[in-house]
């Protein structure tokens, strides 16, 4: 019998899109210890509802079959509670996954899509997959989205622009009013993302809030998710509210059947009433811890921003790689963003009595202020 040989490898390697292959993937946060916490990927501390274990459960005998690819019955959910068409809904595997839709169906090659830094670390991967070109502008020295700015940095060549409030890792909203004031300059025929994947963690009554805004702007897109405050991370569903046209053009660029059965169950068992008005307990719960450590890191000195989502942001500067592992070493993992800051977020009680004995003794001036 004869023998084949394989062929030596040439060396050559296989031609990639340059800006893609420099590219670096997304970063998870690292696992916690055993005895930690992982405060490293905003995550909902609280395990899921039984309700909602036992939906998903019942999922599982058809997991042979593929889903409903448009998840009708909660587009038809949402659409009523929005008072908005079913056709005005768009289910996606999480938020980002909707965000990449819609950058890709509007930037490509030569065009722009503007948003403010530091922001969702997301951001600049999905806008140079799509081929376009990140404008980032910086944040106020406040850390919050300086609107102005955004507005100013428009150009023939913009197609996006991306809002994130509460903004993600800085924790800073957008009010109503800077809204209104900036939507009042951005063209019509440019497609504006709301990203509100935090809102049910908002407390202050400024705050803009797209479910106002629905039917007002022909190019406003609002974008929310289950991941958060309901608690439906691992299951990646989430959900975007805008003009039918613009929905069309986003779906033409989903990957198909990206949202699972075993996700919109969940989904459509957290809306019950009841289900819901328990994860909403929760928030309450979360967004109540939160002020509380936020409350306590103001009067340790830490000069922390506003805090809206189910986060803090921590600015150490150029300390923040010796802050984030001296607080791994304590077992809190955080999602360090050198040589910015920190974002930290709220977890189990048990882990804020340890977060701020450690950050007491590494607030800004500390040596001079209890020199050893």
């Amino acid at each position: 019998m004869e023998c084949v040989t394989a062929p030596e490898p040439t060396g050559a390697s296989v031609r990639l899109r340059p800006e893609i292959a420099a590219l670096p993937p997304y970063r998870q946060g690292r696992p916690a210890p055993d005895d930690g916490y992982k405060l490293s990927s905003n995550e909902n501390p609280h395990e899921p509802l039984p309700g909602v274990a036992e939906a998903v459960a019942a999922t599982l005998p058809e997991i042979n079959r593929y889903p409903d690819a448009t998840a009708l019955v909660l587009r038809e959910r949402l659409a009523e509670r929005f008072g908005v068409t079913p056709d005005e809904v768009l289910v996606g595997a999480g938020s980002v996954s909707l965000l990449a839709q819609f950058i890709a169906a509007a930037a490509g090659p030569g065009d722009e899509v503007i948003y403010s830094w530091r922001s969702f670390e997301a951001y600049p991967g999905l806008v140079t997959v799509a081929g376009a070109t990140s404008v980032r502008v910086p944040n106020r020295p406040d850390h919050g989205h300086d609107l102005d700015a955004m507005a100013a940095a428009i150009t023939d060549r913009t197609r996006v622009v991306i809002v994130c409030s509460p903004n993600n890792p800085t924790g800073m909203l957008v009010t109503a009013g800077e809204f209104e004031a900036f939507m009042a300059r951005v063209p019509s025929d440019l497609l504006v993302l709301l990203d509100e994947a935090y809102i049910e963690f908002v407390r202050h009554e400024d705050s803009v809030d797209g479910r106002t805004l629905i039917g007002r702007y022909p190019n406003l897109v609002i974008l929310r998710t289950f991941s958060k405050a309901y608690g439906l991370a691992g299951l990646r569903v989430g959900y975007a509210i805008g003009p039918e046209p613009i929905l069309d053009a986003a779906r033409a660029t989903a990957i198909p059947l990206g949202v699972t059965a075993a996700s919109t169950a969940a989904a459509l068992a957290s809306l019950e009433p009841a289900a819901e008005a328990e994860l909403l307990d929760r928030v309450e719960v979360i967004a109540r811890r939160r002020e509380a450590v936020h409350t306590a890191l103001l009067a340790q000195g830490w000069p922390v921003p506003g805090a809206h989502g189910n986060f803090i942001w921590l600015p150490t500067g150029e300390a923040t790689t010796t802050v984030a592992e001296r607080l791994f070493d304590a077992g809190l993992v955080t999602r360090a963003f050198p040589p910015e800051g920190i974002r930290i977020s709220i977890g189990e009680p048990e882990s804020v009595d340890t977060l701020l004995r450690i950050l007491e003794e590494l607030v800004p001036g500390s040596q001079e202020r209890h020199p050893a």
